[in-house]
């Protein structure tokens, strides 16, 4: 967009004079007002700079006029350009931010013949390639956010319905109850209330003869009289059969709870979970030109631009020898670590200090991944099982039997993906549970998964493949650099990263599986690294490495964590 702002001569404001731009230097990167211009356009040293018209200057993205030939940090002419980091650089900044950098060259071989060059040609098809993308990813993401709006509403019916659900039986049982209450103290007061009047019609009639006893000695007759005394003993009897029978014990109403309800008041700690799924995405966006990709996006960094640097080494209590099997990097950047040992799984925190012990297993643990929330999986190898472990909770929450060993284990969120080591291999469906068998893996160990695809290696065969998630070979890397692999993972950009036991080394594999560079060696202080993990968000990465420099100590006692 061009920029509306009023330019003044650079020169005659030194002067404190506002006087309107008519030019604009490219060399001197200065303005110029008409009379400034005319005595620079005559100066030996400028007189065959190029300038443009303020007008012009104007019409230029705000972005581009803000593009200077001096660097901005250090006030001195940008000499060099850094493809790498697609920026100009001058000769301090090459020194101070980019001595690791390879592709270093000349800004002015950068830039000789730019405009006329086949890219500047095609530059404006490709901004309206670029622009009709744009205009996509936008719409699509208008789409995905309409999309998520309907499905909070939906859950919102959902979550509503069910607490309705749950009011409408606890009401139709609570007023069940209430009913049997109801009936039951009905019942009982009406037993009490025929007792009652009896016994109140009986005291009446007492009541009447005590009050009229002394006429009824002087006037009723003997017959009178002995038939009174009779009903009398009638109701003294009458009295002493109730208190023989049931009528006098207490009956009195109480309620018991049903246990259920009071074990959902104290185990129902949750209304449900709200979990993100996510599926591949249905945007599809003009490809671009390769040529000027990196123009416009970070280009994927080359393998020999691949060059870890070490942040930290795990620090565990002395009393805690660790064999480390396997490792793996939480999304939060905590470290879990499987200790054969002990037959346990430990919590480590991002600067590689102990935190606690999460579960110990009856069975040896072999690998763990993360699966979703903070759960992760645990293959239990000799027992045909994969244990899913609640990391904050510090407890297996369930146990998956499959019919072969588990080994190697990956996860996507969605997918188990277990091999045994051997010829088989099963996904595990995390919805319903359901199992599939995979052929074509044979000699698969320890697995990673990577947009779809499942790699794995081959400890045997000195080998890492690739293959689709239905079990499709791919491709194969097999060379002598990579010896007795133990581990592998790979970062964002699909390089596929192994610990090279035989060799004592970490050797990164191309996403196309046809080059591969060590990047890590014994002398880096790597004796036989058995596992390997990385965060793809983070670029962070951990090597579990032998401690001692004995050669008969096995014991994997610590691990590396570098940035990548």
């Amino acid at each position: 967009m061009a920029s509306s702002v009023k330019h003044f001569c650079t020169i005659c404001e030194y002067d404190g004079i506002s006087n309107t731009a008519v030019t604009w230097c490219t060399e001197c990167e200065v303005f110029f007002c008409g009379d400034c211009e005319k005595t620079h356009s005559k100066s030996g040293l400028s007189k065959h700079h190029k300038t443009m018209s303020a007008d012009n200057y104007k019409r230029l993205p705000t972005f581009m006029q803000e593009i200077r030939s001096q660097c901005r940090d250090h006030n001195t002419i940008n000499e060099f350009y850094c493809s790498f980091h697609a920026c100009p650089c001058c000769v301090q900044c090459v020194t101070d931010k980019h001595k690791k950098c390879q592709d270093m060259k000349p800004l002015s071989d950068t830039l000789h013949q730019v405009k006329s060059s086949a890219s500047v040609q095609l530059f404006e098809k490709d901004l309206k390639n670029v622009k009709e993308n744009l205009d996509t990813a936008i719409m699509y993401l208008k789409t995905r956010i309409s999309t998520i709006n309907i499905q909070k509403t939906k859950a919102i019916e959902e979550i509503s319905y069910m607490r309705k659900s749950i009011n409408d039986n606890l009401n139709k049982l609570e007023q069940n109850i209430l009913n049997d209450l109801e009936s039951k103290h009905s019942k009982l007061r009406a037993n009490m209330a025929t007792i009652l009047q009896q016994m109140e019609q009986g005291s009446s009639q007492i009541d009447q003869m005590q009050s009229q006893f002394t006429n009824l000695v002087h006037h009723a007759t003997e017959l009178q009289m002995y038939i009174g005394l009779k009903e009398i003993e009638k109701t003294a009897k009458y009295i002493g059969d109730l208190e023989r029978t049931e009528h006098f014990i207490e009956k009195n109403l109480e309620v018991n709870i049903s246990s259920a309800l009071q074990s959902f008041l104290q185990d129902v700690k949750s209304f449900g979970d709200i979990n993100i799924n996510t599926t591949s995405s249905t945007l599809r966006l003009k490809t671009g030109r390769k040529d000027q990709a990196h123009h416009l996006v970070p280009e994927v960094p080359g393998i020999e631009q691949i060059k870890p640097s070490l942040l930290t080494r795990l620090t565990s209590p002395k009393d805690m020898k660790l064999n480390i099997w396997a490792c793996h990097i939480l999304p939060d950047s905590r470290i879990m670590i499987l200790d054969n040992n002990k037959k346990q799984l430990v919590l480590f925190s991002n600067d590689g200090i102990f935190i606690r012990n999460v579960v110990t297993f009856t069975k040896n643990p072999c690998d763990v991944c993360f699966v979703r929330n903070y759960t992760v999986a645990v293959t239990l190898r000799s027992a045909n099982q994969i244990a899913l472990v609640d990391v904050e909770k510090n407890k297996i929450i369930q146990t998956i039997k499959l019919s072969h060993e588990c080994y190697g284990v990956a996860s996507d969120g969605k997918t188990l993906v277990i091999t045994s080591g051997g010829s088989q291999c099963t996904t595990v469906n995390l919805n319903d549970m359901s199992h599939t068998i995979l052929e074509g893996m044979q000699g698969v160990g320890p697995i990673a998964l990577f947009q779809g695809n499942i790699y794995g290696i081959n400890y045997h065969e000195n080998k890492v493949s690739c293959y689709r998630i239905t079990g499709e070979h791919l491709w194969t890397y097999q060379n002598p650099d990579v010896a007795k692999p133990r581990g592998l993972s790979l970062d964002k950009n699909g390089f596929v990263y192994i610990a090279s036991n035989g060799n004592n080394s970490i050797m990164v594999v191309s996403p196309d599986g046809r080059t591969c560079k060590r990047i890590l060696s014994g002398s880096d202080g790597i004796k036989d690294p058995w596992q390997i993990d990385i965060n793809r968000e983070t670029g962070i990465m951990i090597v579990s490495s032998r401690k001692s420099d004995d050669d008969s100590v096995k014991d994997y006692e610590t691990a590396f964590v570098y940035k990548i």
